[in-house]
Order: structure tokens, then C-alpha cells, then sequence
């Protein structure tokens, strides 16, 4: 049977994911706490789930673009101020922004209050892209921007460097 075929085949007995308010996997990256609800596994990698709390006057990355995932931002309290291109949005709670394949984008928490987002990635490829950068930033090492945008590249993402 072929990889697309296998992946197309109902399962017989498809096992349930539950995570509850104290699982998954905890990322920390600076201000920003990621804990990943679901990391493409119980998927079959076609969509990966993360709840992130951005602490007040929390930047975010530089611009940048995936050349191979849809990413998707619902605002569960707080603000988020997201960039597309020239174009920003103050994304409040009940707010969904999608980025499609392409698309220039970033986001910021530029307001005294916390804020939660509940993050997707289909497929789930970006989820390791946040596991190398924990890992980077392990043992108190500065961030290089080199380094960030050489863990880009392994997961088809690049900074929007026409924006910069």
C-alpha cells in the first residue's frame, strides 16, 4: 500500500486523544510559554495544537514565511497585535487569523496583560521547530539570529526579509 493510500485508510479503531488541563508537552522560549496539546501523532501529522501564554510586552519573531503549513491563531484572552506584510490587526479574545503558505506574518503582545492563543499547524511540521529553538536557548545562551534562521530553514520557513 502506498504512504498516501496507508494515510487515506480509515482506522479500524482510531485511539482518542485527551490531554487535560495539566498534560502536554511544556516549550519555553524567553517570555513566551508554549504547552503543545497535540504534536501530529495522534494525527497522523496532519495537524499539530499548541496553547501559548505571551507575557506582557512580549515581541515576537521576526517576520517570516512557511512555504509548507497553514498556521492558524485563535485569541483565547488578552491581545495580540499580528503583522502581515505592511497591514497590522489587534487580534482580541474570540479573534481567529489564519496564514496561509506564503504569507509574511508575526505577532506581539505589546499590552500590560498577558495573552493566550490557542496555535495550529497543518500538517504538524512547525512543532519541532519549537523544540530545536528550546533547545538552542538552553542554558542561558543568547538567541542569534543566525541561528534562528538556520532552525527556520529545517521546516520550510524563512524571514520575510523584504520586510525587515
Amino acid at each position: 500500500m502506498t504512504e498516501q493510500a496507508a494515510a487515506d485508510t480509515p482506522q479500524a479503531d482510531p485511539a482518542v486523544s485527551v490531554v487535560g488541563p495539566g498534560d502536554g508537552e511544556t516549550i519555553v522560549l524567553g517570555t513566551t510559554r508554549m504547552r503543545v496539546l497535540e504534536d501530529g501523532s495522534h494525527t497522523r501529522h496532519r495537524l499539530a495544537i499548541a496553547e501559548s501564554v505571551l507575557a506582557p510586552r512580549t515581541q515576537g519573531p521576526p517576520q517570516h514565511r512557511h512555504a509548507r503549513h497553514d498556521e492558524g491563531f485563535y485569541i483565547l484572552s488578552g491581545t495580540v497585535r499580528f503583522t502581515v506584510g505592511h497591514d497590522t490587526y489587534d487580534a482580541a479574545a474570540g479573534t481567529l487569523v489564519m496564514v496561509p503558505p506564503g504569507t509574511p506574518h508575526t505577532f506581539a503582545n505589546l499590552t500590560d496583560q498577558p495573552a493566550v492563543m490557542l496555535s495550529t499547524f497543518t500538517p504538524d511540521l512547525y512543532v519541532q521547530y519549537f523544540r530545536d529553538l528550546q533547545e538552542a536557548l538552553a542554558g542561558g545562551r543568547p538567541p542569534t539570529p543566525q541561528a534562528g534562521i538556520e532552525a527556520m530553514s529545517r521546516y520550510a520557513t524563512e524571514p520575510a526579509a523584504d520586510l525587515a
